[in-house]
């Protein structure tokens, strides 16, 4: 069997972002139980930006640093979203144009909450593994941004969601995966998978959100716990405690994770809460540093933690990591791979943490006014044009960097340009 795994992965978490206890002063939400959600920033999509845009914005960068061979094995791109733009035209289309990628290489788009990151990663790994065609490489890119025109409330639905909207982000991961696993190798065949229906959160508009959150949180734990417990069943000597070095969670939000790691520590391995709270961070708090400066980017946000967790932890030796990804509705999956020892290295080139440290920092004048103009880019919008000085001092921090903004829809054709 080869090897596979991602060669090279990047995150773009925007140009903007509101700093999240501002909001939530702002809102008048209890501050306390603020705290508990481990959230410190929310990326924010401007006007003209948009999933493709973040999308490309993410995957340039590890496109640009390949050789044209390298480019042309690209075979096969998958975007991973749940904020689609067309309900028969992907997006993937547009993200492999303004990438300049061969045109022998597959196009598609998946849907799948936010377990659609995993579900386009997992797809690759088998189409490496598959040597269908020996030396290929696949770009699997998570994009999304959140939209705050919720359904209205039902008997089950709750109309608004204060505590989820400081934790909703918007931002993609684009991982490039081969043959030549620099990165992260994958433990081929170590899954664990589980799911089920059930209405937790749902888009029953593509432009509006709705859920009932008590039961997302269950349904959350319930998935971590027997998606583990299916990886155990089919990995020998699996221990949840020693097994991984690392674990990177999806994370809709910090105190989410956490919640689920102490009940799987005290299911798992009856550990005491000082064992459960030294293990958090050790173990779990590297890869929270991005999650809680982007904000929840649904399929994207367990790739997030893992790129967290790469910058963030210690790897003199290679150090295996374990990953629960969900998605409402449900799916779940809990695998796992290998950080090499020259990852952090080869990763330091895409300066993630130094990107979200330029972005341009909104006052809550400046996020009222972009909310109030977020119905510009609908989805169907037909005709029209963007207009960049919405916020001019954040479209001038930007400026000069080869970001890729979102210009006019024309004839429900989108055009973009490279700023």
């Amino acid at each position: 069997m080869v090897a596979v795994g991602i060669e090279a992965m990047n995150v773009f978490g925007g140009t903007a972002y509101l700093n999240v206890m501002e909001l939530a002063k702002y809102r008048k939400l209890d501050t306390t139980r603020f705290e508990n959600l481990l959230m410190h920033e929310k990326a924010v999509a401007l006007p003209y930006e948009d999933p493709i845009t973040f999308a490309v914005n993410a995957a340039k960068p590890i496109v640009d640093a390949l050789s044209t061979e390298e480019k042309d094995r690209i075979e096969l791109l998958v975007a991973c979203t749940e904020s689609g733009i067309d309900f028969s035209k992907s997006m993937s289309t547009y993200i492999h144009h303004y990438l300049g990628l061969n045109r022998n290489c597959r196009l598609f788009e998946l849907k799948n909450a936010c377990y659609a990151g995993t579900a386009g990663f997992q797809m690759a790994i088998n189409f490496i593994l598959s040597q269908a065609s020996p030396g290929a490489k696949a770009l699997v890119v998570a994009t999304d941004i959140s939209r705050f025109i919720v359904a209205e409330g039902g008997e089950a639905l709750t109309e608004d969601w204060s505590y989820a909207e400081p934790s909703s982000g918007a931002g993609a991961v684009a991982v490039l995966v081969s043959e030549n696993p620099k990165v992260f190798q994958v433990d081929a065949g170590a899954n664990g998978y589980y799911g089920y229906e059930v209405m937790d959160t749902c888009r029953p508009l593509p432009d509006g959100e709705a859920g009932d959150s008590d039961r997302s949180l269950l349904s959350y734990l319930d998935c971590c716990e027997n998606a583990y417990l299916e990886y155990q069943k089919r990995v020998a000597g699996v221990n949840y405690r020693d097994t991984f070095q690392y674990l990177a969670f999806h994370t809709p939000f910090g105190g989410m994770v956490k919640g689920a790691h102490r009940s799987m520590m005290r299911k798992m391995v009856k550990a005491t809460p000082a064992e459960i709270e030294q293990d958090f961070q050790q173990r779990i708090t590297p890869g929270l540093v991005y999650c809680q400066r982007v904000g929840n980017i649904m399929g994207g946000t367990v790739l997030l933690s893992l790129a967290s967790t790469i910058d963030n932890g210690q790897f003199a030796t290679p150090k295996r990591v374990g990953l629960f990804s969900y998605g409402s509705g449900c799916c779940s999956e809990f695998y796992s791979g290998v950080i090499t020892t020259q990852a952090r290295d080869l990763q330091r080139r895409f300066a993630i943490g130094q990107r979200l440290n330029e972005r341009y920092r909104l006052n809550m004048e400046q996020y009222m006014t972009l909310l109030m103009g977020s119905g510009a880019v609908k989805f169907g919008t037909r005709n029209v044009t963007l207009d960049q000085n919405l916020l001019p001092e954040a479209f001038e921090t930007s400026q000069g960097k080869g970001l890729l903004f979102l210009e006019r829809i024309h004839e429900f054709h989108r055009e973009y340009r490279f700023f």
